[in-house]
């Protein structure tokens, strides 16, 4: 990777907001080619699920985003082929028939860079008391 840093960085973050708006208008194709074979979302209820189980669930309905959007900056690490992303986000969703109105949760992800593309291989999410936006 030649580009510097702070444009990988961009670059990162602006995949990781198009992530969020092709899960809120659920784009399968977008979503399967963004997301690794073997990616885990660790849900705030502390649920692993695998890519097949949460893209499942969004195709079948059981999974809706009504709101999935960033409401801080989103920080990045890099290292090598690899790199973690960490920031607040509002999420509205409804979890089979129940809705869950809109609150805050952090995210933690990680991207590996795998045949010329950026995918995120393992997500998650935690909710968000409340308290103070950002740590200490």
């Amino acid at each position: 990777m030649t580009r510097p840093d702070r444009s990988l960085a961009d670059d990162l973050r602006a995949i990781e907001v198009q992530r969020l708006r092709d899960l809120v208008r659920f784009d399968l194709a977008a979503s399967l080619a963004r997301h690794a074979e073997d990616f885990q979302l660790v849900n705030p209820a502390g649920v692993a699920l695998s890519r097949e189980a949460y893209l499942g669930a969004l195709q079948s309905g059981a999974l809706v985003y009504h709101v999935f959007e960033p409401v801080s900056e989103i920080a990045v690490r890099l290292a090598s082929d690899a790199a973690a992303l960490r920031y607040r986000s509002h999420i509205e969703v409804t979890v089979a028939g129940q809705h869950v109105p809109r609150g805050p949760y952090w995210h933690t992800d990680l991207y590996e860079y795998r045949a010329g593309q950026w995918r995120i291989v393992w997500s998650q999410a935690t909710a968000v008391a409340s308290g103070p936006a950002e740590p200490g």
